[in-house]
């Protein structure tokens, strides 16, 4: 056991040096007061982001509207979210992470309202883009805020709380929104949640700030300034900079493959797949959604663990995660008689909420792979993967339950053919950024050895 041990400390030593930032922040109390203003941002915009999860069946009867028309919403939602990652990964280079964070709030807490409102089918489609605009403001915020007020090395236990406390946000969701939505109807329900809004905007304006005295990032168009004057020219610099780094494109393709089997189950389809597909009540659907936020929580704080200490895990634990959910999600479909046991569809469940964490390590692939003032842009390319791979699963399944007649078994198999694109890309890509991260911790050392006394 200490034998494994002492062998991970090397590797991560390796590791820890790849990633550390010149005048790496110290963390401490104040470093998580402000880091927390930046998470309960984020976890309001996942109960927004999720709302729509516990209330398909009764958006489809408000609206009148079938299968297709029902995905369209989250389709809408998630393509202005992934469309609008690496503007805002550029905009959070440049701007810093306080004005994109505010502008995101205001955008999605509008979204919540003006859903509350919708008494049409476009409308409420035009209020999901904009909660979707705002929504992609603020993850990539919170990733950048936390690499400015924390240790680098804490970067992938960082990350992974800040998840979690997301996955929290869906919880909200499950267990209150879905309350509320049955007592007290559509309007009084999602009007007041965006209560929550208004309230993390004034914490947000009042105390957030963007780094630690002292610690003031080197500006990203410091040594470009007729790129900075154009304009383009930077932003062409900064997109072609990342996305030639192995390591953000091997992050890109572990997000995509990891994350949107959960995404899908808990945004729209996993409430009818459970109520009409399995013959559960909604309570007891409601309670296995419970069961994959509750499981992704946890799961987070492991995985989050795991990889701050052994920093090879990370491509065992993608892939790992993406073949169990495979295999549980065959079961479920695949199981004699169409309805799957209790048991087999809570152990669905637990897996799925693997799905989340597991996403995240591509984060830390293209963290050590890009200077802080790239980190943004970066991270907008890899968060592009997941949601991209859940907005198309999303229009699969709601094209093929119309074609089939609602048959689940073949709509939710869409899932595999996203799944096996994923997987091979991560193989074919994983071996380039372990030889570039290689070169890029020799380089560290050698720097480390000429710096004079």
């Amino acid at each position: 056991m200490s034998s494994s041990s002492g062998s991970g400390s090397g590797s991560d030593a390796a590791a820890g040096s790849a990633i550390r930032l010149p005048g790496d922040p110290p963390g401490g109390r104040r470093a998580v007061a402000v880091w927390g203003i930046g998470v309960a941002v984020y976890f309001v915009a996942i109960t927004y982001r999720t709302s729509l999860g516990v209330a398909g069946l009764d958006a489809a009867d408000r609206f009148d509207i079938n299968a297709s028309a029902l995905s369209t919403f989250s389709i809408l939602q998630l393509l202005v979210y992934a469309g609008m990652q690496i503007p805002v990964g550029l905009m959070v280079d440049r701007l810093g992470t306080k004005k994109v964070l505010a502008l995101g709030v205001v955008l999605f807490t509008a979204g919540q309202l003006g859903f509350a409102l919708s008494h049409s089918y476009a409308t409420a489609l035009a209020a999901r883009a904009l909660l979707g605009c705002g929504d992609a403001m603020t993850f990539i915020s919170v990733l950048r805020l936390g690499s400015r007020w924390f240790p680098a090395r804490r970067g992938p236990l960082i990350a992974q709380i800040a998840a979690l406390f997301g996955m929290a946000g869906n919880l909200i969701s499950t267990l209150v929104l879905s309350r509320l939505l049955h007592s007290l109807g559509w309007t009084p329900a999602f009007a007041g949640s965006a209560i929550g809004g208004a309230v993390v905007l004034v914490l947000l304006l009042v105390f957030l700030k963007d780094h630690p005295e002292g610690y003031e990032p080197e500006p990203a168009v410091r040594h470009h300034a007729q790129d900075h004057a154009r304009g383009g020219g930077f932003v062409r610099r900064q997109i072609a900079a990342a996305w030639r780094e192995p390591g953000t494109r091997l992050g890109m393709w572990v997000h995509f493959t990891t994350q949107f089997p959960a995404m899908v189950f808990l945004l729209l389809w996993g409430m009818p797949f459970l109520v009409e597909a399995q013959g559960l009540s909604r309570a007891e659907a409601g309670e296995l959604l419970t069961l994959v936020v509750l499981a992704n929580m946890a799961v987070g704080l492991v995985y989050g663990q795991i990889i701050a200490r052994h920093h090879k895990a990370r491509t065992p634990l993608a892939l790992g995660t993406v073949g169990v959910t495979a295999l549980s999600w065959g079961a479920a479909l695949g199981w004699p008689g169409g309805h799957a046991p209790m048991w087999l569809l809570v152990v669905l469940c637990t897996v799925l909420g693997a799905c989340g964490p597991a996403s995240m390590i591509g984060f830390d692939f293209a963290r050590p792979a890009n200077p802080p003032e790239r980190l943004g842009t970066a991270s907008g390319i890899v968060n592009m993967g997941g949601f991209t791979a859940s907005m198309a699963t999303l229009l699969a399944i709601g094209v093929l339950l119309d074609a089939t007649g609602d048959d689940y078994r073949i709509a939710f198999a869409s899932v595999f053919v996203l799944e096996a694109v994923g997987v091979a890309q991560i193989l074919r890509l994983r071996g380039r950024a372990d030889r570039r991260e290689r070169e890029r911790v020799v380089a560290s050392r050698v720097e480390t050895v000429h710096v004079p006394a």
